[in-house]
């Protein structure tokens, strides 16, 4: 275990959040101008899109409100935690990118202020991946924990879907348990796509489940991305929903562009924004996953320094979700160490 006299900076921990933070930052910037187009209009327009300007688009900005709410809670955030940080910087939402924002962040935003009660909030709200796409943090103060990862990722994702919208909550349980795996010295693709369903709840997660397994089964039988593409949009009505936000297609394709990038950062990123659909939600998911699997040092230079150069302070968010994550770590260490001062004891009188 890490104490805080540790420098932080130097550790593979801080190398995954980093990466991870970095990478759903790069992945939302890359692919915002291919948002809700066809692949064949970004082909025809873009080529193939390989770089980015800007620093991200709602995607981030939900993802650093809820990096907030951790850090001020000692990594036990959930909806109530995430919807003060919605009122506490409502600029953050309702400024110079509020167009940038679904509907339902909007409206949900509305209703809290209202209304002050955030486990009604999400009642009505449309379909999304407003929750899934800002969840890594939980993942990243949950290191090593997926399981407990995606329990606090159904409670945060509340705040905006919830009853026959839950499946966006399994989404978020998949990405945030998918980043957490991340963070152990061995996982793998392989290892993280395990985590990613193997901690949805049995019987309500089962439609999500069902979607990525058979999304994972085509991206296993062809040869590369483009076959990918191609085939998925041959069959749009197994793998598209009507809103290209829904978390039923974009969690499904997020997890086989990672798994056909094979732990490759920049074409895990540059698939997603080459897909098309809700591309920037895509690459920001994928680019989080792949940017915690192969840490800050995976990631091209040049892209690292663009977004640290006029981002928002990953460094900091990272560094601050580490310290987090350690203290979290040392509390569930004190906790186990007295249930087992405690069995022990039991034990010992009961033989006696």
């Amino acid at each position: 275990m890490l104490s805080m006299a540790t420098d932080i900076k130097s550790t593979q921990l801080y190398s995954k959040a980093l990466g991870c933070i970095l990478g759903g930052v790069i992945g939302d910037a890359l692919g915002t101008p291919s948002e809700g187009r066809d692949y064949t209009y970004i082909e025809d327009n873009f080529g193939w899109i390989d770089d980015f300007e800007g620093t991200g688009t709602d995607d981030t900005i939900m993802k650093n409100l809820l990096a907030r709410a951790l850090v001020k809670t000692a990594g036990y955030a959930g909806r109530d935690d995430w919807a003060r940080e919605w009122l506490d910087d409502w600029m953050a939402i309702f400024g110079g990118k509020k167009d940038k924002f679904f509907a339902s962040v909007i409206h949900t935003a509305h209703k809290i202020r209202v209304h002050r009660v955030p486990r009604m909030a999400a009642l009505g709200n449309m379909p999304s991946s407003s929750s899934a796409m800002a969840i890594a943090p939980v993942g990243i103060i949950n290191a090593c924990r997926p399981r407990q990862a995606a329990e606090q990722a159904y409670n945060v994702a509340s705040l905006i879907h919830i009853h026959d919208v839950s499946f966006c909550q399994d989404g978020a349980a998949a990405i945030a348990a998918g980043v957490a795996e991340a963070f152990r010295p061995d996982a793998s693709v392989q290892s993280v796509l395990e985590s990613a369903t193997s901690f949805l709840e049995p019987m309500s997660g089962s439609e999500m489940k069902t979607l990525i397994e058979r999304a994972l089964e085509l991206a296993g039988g062809c040869a590369d991305f483009k076959q990918f593409r191609n085939a998925a949009y041959e069959q749009r009505e197994q793998f598209f929903r009507p809103l290209i936000c829904d978390s039923r297609e974009t969690i499904p394709l997020t997890l086989a562009l990672f798994a056909l990038a094979d732990g490759d950062f920049e074409k895990s990123v540059t698939y997603g924004a080459n897909f098309g659909r809700d591309s920037d939600t895509i690459a920001c998911m994928v680019g989080g996953l792949t940017g915690a699997l192969t840490g800050a040092d995976g990631i091209k230079s040049q892209w690292t320094d663009k977004i640290l150069r006029y981002g928002s302070g990953e460094e900091q968010v990272a560094e601050d979700l580490v310290r987090t994550a350690i203290k979290k770590d040392a509390d569930y260490t004190a906790q186990h160490e007295t249930f087992q001062s405690l069995s022990a004891g039991t034990h010992k009188s009961i033989e006696e």
